[in-house]
């Protein structure tokens, strides 16, 4: 049976379409007017091997808050939804990621109740870069933004924390890719639980 979900998230902000195969093989097709954004949902995929297509707009000329904080619903949402009743899977996944000088922990438990721990040490500072006209630049204060928006909707457990680094940039990516991995383990399928729920309650809520 195949695992994938399509939220649409519409409002006076933003207007967001994302579809999302959780068995995919790295794919991202998403139309992304961040720059550095569209670079880490791309990461996020390729690591975890998701497949994510759709649209991302939002009022970029207030701020990119609505814009990336709508994407962590949205993505969270798609989670819940292709998972269902997380029947058959592992539930819970932990990956250590290194990225140059950087070393990030992601642990996550899709136990049916939202908790964010963000230990990303970042110094607020925005990455700035224009190419092409397109805004690249990142609002690094999004970050948790992002991750909160994502557990809120996908009612799920995580936990980031950066060890150690220097870079922002390597901190950020180096988180998603942490994230994704972790995610990965989580949501594949174990073969011994025969499709049975991961909860002694015999339900995740």
């Amino acid at each position: 049976m195949a695992r994938i979900a399509t939220v649409k998230r519409i409002t006076g902000e933003t207007q967001i379409e994302l579809t999302l195969n959780l068995d995919g093989t790295g794919k991202c097709e998403v139309e992304n007017p961040i720059g550095f954004f569209d670079h880490m949902l791309k990461s996020f995929c390729k690591h975890g091997l998701f497949d994510l297509s759709g649209s991302i707009k939002g009022d970029l000329e207030v701020d990119q808050h609505h814009t990336i904080e709508d994407t962590g619903i949205v993505l969270g949402e798609c989670f819940r939804k292709a998972l269902g009743n997380c029947a058959g899977i592992y539930r819970s996944g932990f990956f250590i990621y290194p990225m140059d000088e950087s070393l990030i922990q992601a642990a996550v438990d899709f136990g049916g109740r939202a908790y964010l721990v963000s230990n990303a040490n970042l110094t607020g500072i925005p990455l700035v870069s224009v190419s092409g006209g397109k805004e690249a630049s990142f609002q690094t204060d999004c970050f948790e933004d992002f991750w909160q928006g994502f557990v809120n909707a996908a009612q799920c457990n995580l936990h980031i924390d950066v060890i150690r680094g220097r870079s922002d940039h390597h901190k950020i990516e180096g988180s998603f890719k942490a994230v994704s991995r972790a995610i990965r383990a989580a949501v594949e399928i174990d073969p011994r639980r025969e499709g049975s729920i991961p909860s002694t309650k015999g339900v995740i809520a």
